[in-house]
């Protein structure tokens, strides 16, 4: 399907995962935004759309608050098309430090951490085998649910997809009335992953107990040496089962990567907490960059 130029521009479709796959693979990118199946299952929650500027490709889209952004411009003349959006009065989103060096220090440009949605990246075999002391606490927690419960864990398939959603739909009913508007956007995402994880490059692992799927997560490649974690959903009941499907994912899926990208945690505090709690190696920094006001 063709791509307009800006300021002219389409929805994501499915016909697009093969050019961005392609370009991805090659710039090999560190942001957990840059995979197509995280554009594509969030298309509506931000109205992800595409369009080139010049030759270069371009993502826009909206934040959670209805504010307009676009992503960092792929292939073509980057500093070219920076201009052109910037003129058009649009903001940057989701520059890592490695775009920021090259393409945005220089003057006419306000440059803004945006720790709400830094990434945290973790040594994967931190998280499978949960080393000493510094993860005491979540393998006691893995011990607690295990010595309660007979479970298996399974590569997710098809013959998991209703019991996966009947546990999202679970999850919802506990949360629904409790977090913010985005929840509803996060579990349309999420139960479109389940559905079309193999044309989407999803892989994923199950918990089952006493036969039901009780917990699941789903990811992808994010890069050469990274995979990255885009859903991950447990029975809100069974104390110390999320802690045992982050360790599974991490211990059967992308055993030839180095490190795992968690996502960010969008500023809620007791997000931030559990992330920073597995002991990250790095937060992968992320700026905002609009035209300063002149």
């Amino acid at each position: 399907m063709d791509i307009p130029h800006h300021p002219d521009n389409r929805p994501i479709t499915l016909e697009d995962k093969s050019l961005l796959d392609g370009i991805f693979a090659e710039i090999q990118p560190r942001i957990s935004e840059f995979t197509f199946a995280n554009i594509f299952l969030f298309r509506r929650a931000h109205d992800y759309r595409i369009t080139k500027v010049g030759e270069a490709i371009v993502i826009i889209g909206q934040g959670y608050d209805r504010v307009p952004y676009f992503l960092p411009p792929l292939g073509g003349d980057i500093d070219d098309a920076l201009a052109i959006l910037f003129n058009s009065g649009m903001m940057l989103y989701g520059a890592d430090e490695r775009f920021a060096g090259t393409h945005l220090k220089r003057n006419g440009v306000d440059l803004v951490e945006d720790r709400d949605n830094f990434d945290y990246l973790y040594l994967r075999h931190d998280l499978a085998d949960l080393p000493g002391n510094r993860f005491h606490k979540k393998k006691n927690r893995i011990n607690y649910f295990s010595s309660r419960h007979d479970y298996e864990t399974e590569i997710i398939g098809e013959k998991h997809l209703d019991g996966c959603l009947e546990l999202l739909a679970e999850w919802m009913r506990v949360r629904g009335g409790l977090e913010s508007a985005s929840l509803m956007l996060e579990a349309e995402a999420t139960d479109e992953a389940l559905k079309l994880a193999v044309p989407l490059g999803l892989e994923g692992v199950i918990v089952l107990v006493d036969g039901k799927v009780k917990a699941f997560s789903l990811g992808e490649r994010l890069n050469s040496g990274t995979s990255v974690c885009h859903f991950e959903k447990a029975d809100p009941f069974l104390e110390g089962l999320y802690q045992l499907v982050d360790r599974e994912f991490s211990r059967v899926l992308f055993t030839d990567c180095t490190h795992i990208n968690r996502e960010q945690d969008l500023g809620i505090m007791n997000l931030r907490e559990s992330k920073l709690s597995y002991h990250p190696v790095e937060l992968i920094r992320k700026f905002r960059a609009r035209p300063r006001e002149r």
